[in-house]
């Protein structure tokens, strides 16, 4: 494979890399991945966030926000926190926010706040939208389209929707997430990625976790980004570099990347 593969969403700054990261960024290297572009979780991380993205200059790229999940009782000084790292530092995006009602709905309204709050981060740094919509698509939509005239783009991490909603998400400006899900037999990510095609899709791991098949229950890894190109391209008919270089520039010109040298 000649073009590179960007991962645009890892959490290679976590602990469970603690002990071979160089390693880990060196294998993805080998595999294709140039880049791997890492949302912050909250305050706690975005210090371990920063020193990877120090310790490999050009290759690992930060994001910053507050996941939905930790939007729990000092979220207000949690969003404070994470604003004061934007006159700091320069990320490629704003993320990962959105909502996140699997495990928790007792806060969805001060998620939605958050989420405001992010997406008035995204407008005056215009910086892309990385959001997290586990089982909460139609209250992102709600939030979503009251900014369809502000210019709002992004990304639907790890897309969890049919191709119906995907085309809602689409035109409200914003890519969708593909990952290792897709490789997984009961998933409907085949069926999107059918519908929508190349134009509309970026690539990710989520590592460490949703690893895709052969590696699914283990820990994930940029290298294995490689596995879920190879079912995108044999859902759509296309090569592994086709796939490549189409979702390599939709992530180029979402998070404004300059090609690698």
């Amino acid at each position: 494979m000649d073009q590179e593969l960007i991962d645009t969403h890892t959490h290679v700054y976590l602990s469970q890399f603690d002990h071979d990261r160089p390693e880990v960024v060196d294998r993805a290297a080998q595999a294709g991945v140039g880049r791997m572009l890492m949302p912050n979780i909250d305050s706690h991380t975005a210090g371990d966030l920063l020193k990877v993205a120090r310790r490999f200059p050009g290759r690992c790229l930060p994001m910053m926000g507050l996941h939905p999940t930790s939007v729990k009782a000092s979220w207000e000084t949690e969003l404070d926190l994470i604003e004061k790292w934007f006159d700091r530092e320069t990320f490629v995006a704003v993320g990962e926010s959105g909502i996140d009602l699997y495990w928790d709905k007792s806060y969805l309204d001060q998620q939605k706040t958050s989420l405001e709050r992010h997406i008035d981060w995204a407008i005056r740094f215009k910086l892309p939208l990385v959001l997290h919509s586990r089982n909460s698509l139609k209250e992102l939509f709600d939030v979503l389209e009251a900014h369809r005239q502000k210019k709002l783009g992004g990304v639907f991490h790890c897309y969890p929707g049919g191709p119906e909603d995907a085309k809602k998400a689409i035109d409200l400006g914003f890519m969708l997430g593909i990952g290792g899900v897709v490789t997984y037999k009961n998933s409907r990510m085949a069926e999107v990625v059918a519908a929508v095609g190349l134009k509309h899709i970026i690539l990710e791991t989520d590592a460490p976790f949703l690893a895709p098949v052969p590696f699914r229950g283990k820990r994930n890894e940029s290298a294995y980004l490689r596995h879920v190109a190879e079912k995108v391209a044999e859902i759509t008919g296309t090569s592994v570099d086709e796939v490549a270089q189409t979702t390599t520039a939709n992530a180029r010109r979402l998070f404004a990347l300059k090609p690698q040298p």
